[in-house]
Formats: structure tokens, C-alpha cells, sequence
């Protein structure tokens, strides 16, 4: 699965564009760091590539099957729920037993490092675990698309280290993974770079 710019670009009624020109395939199994100063429509790329908006400008190819999800900054979660929970929920949803929902939550959790947490409750996480579980929470929902927006934007440095080093899993997926980021640490953890600042 892959998903297909070309010659996108996007502005404003009034006529100014944030970017023009943007051509980029962006291949299954890959993970993007989508970069560029404040204002040069990172997040609105990433709602155009999710099929939430409409370039002005261009054209996107994507199957027709495609599922995208988009990871927020500020994670959320129920504070009484297990972290296990929280991961199992897709796997339920999908028709899975509660059994072996466990099982392939548990496999997911240690990929990010929260197998130790399993058991603790949201409200017991730290922000980088969070903002983890979030990300574990999303292979789960077995997307085609994952869409990152800020991942630690929020997070001191060394709990933005442990987010940055998640990210560098989210490749195992299988999944196209798009990550918009103003941090050069999120840039260097990701296989790709696309800076819209040189589409402006």
C-alpha cells in the first residue's frame, strides 16, 4: 500500500499558499518526518494525505481501502483502565477473543516498552508513556495509514527520547507513517525526510 502526491499544494482563500508542488510517494513500511517552519501547513498536509481535505492544488493516490488514523499530541485515555485495555480494545473489535486480545496487546506493549506497565492504569502513566501507549494503541487498530502529529512536542528531553525510540518501531508495522515534527531528535528516528519549507 502506498500513498501518492502529485503536484500538490494548498493556500487560502486570499490567495496565499502554505505549499505548491509537493511530490512524494510514501511507501508501506516506511516512516516520514514531515518537517517545516511554524505555519508551513504540516498538519494540513497530514489532513489532505487522510482524505480530510482537498488540495487546492494537485492530486492524491491512495487505494480505495485505505484506512488512515491519526495520532494526536496530547494523549487521552479512561484513567481507570488498564494499559492493556487500551490496546486490547481494537483487537476486540475486530472479532478477537478476550484471550488472545491479551496476548497480541501484551507482544505489541513490549514493542514499545510498556510491557512492565501492562497492568497500570492510565492515569498512572507518564507523559512519555502515554504518548507511547498511544502509539501501541495505534499498530493495534491496524491502519494502512498513521498519521503523527507533534509527538513530543509537549515531553521533557529524556521523555522525548523514549517517544523518539518508539517511533523508530512504528517501521515493523508494515504501516505508511507519516510524522509531522518540529524535533531534529523525531526527524533523525524517522528512515525519511520531507521539509515543506522547500515547497513554499
Amino acid at each position: 500500500m502506498s500513498v501518492t502526491l502529485e503536484g500538490v499544494g494548498h493556500g487560502w482563500s486570499t490567495g496565499s499558499e502554505l505549499f505548491h508542488g509537493v511530490d512524494r510517494t510514501f511507501d508501506e513500511g516506511t516512516v516520514t518526518a514531515l518537517v517545516g517552519p511554524s505555519g508551513s501547513g504540516k498538519s494540513t498536509l497530514l489532513a489532505i494525505l487522510a482524505g480530510m481535505l482537498r488540495p487546492r492544488h494537485g492530486t492524491v493516490r491512495r487505494p480505495d481501502h485505505c484506512r488512515p488514523l491519526w495520532v494526536f499530541q496530547n494523549p487521552y485515555g479512561v484513567a481507570r483502565r488498564r494499559v492493556l485495555d487500551h490496546v486490547a480494545m481494537p483487537f476486540l473489535a475486530r472479532g478477537a477473543d478476550r484471550r488472545s486480545a491479551d496476548v497480541r496487546s501484551f507482544e505489541v506493549l513490549e514493542r514499545f516498552g510498556l510491557g512492565h506497565r501492562a497492568h497500570a492504569r492510565f492515569a498512572e502513566l507518564s507523559g512519555g508513556e502515554a504518548q507511547r501507549l498511544m502509539l501501541a494503541r495505534a499498530i493495534a487498530s491496524a491502519p494502512d495509514l498513521m498519521l503523527v502529529d507533534e509527538p513530543t512536542a509537549q515531553l521533557d528531553r529524556s521523555t522525548a527520547d523514549e517517544v523518539n525510540r518508539a517511533i523508530g518501531a512504528l517501521a515493523e508495522s508494515g504501516v505508511v507513517v507519516v510524522v509531522a515534527t518540529h524535533d531534529e531528535d523525531t526527524r533523525a528516528a524517522c528512515d525519511a525526510v520531507l521539509d515543506l519549507g522547500r515547497y513554499r
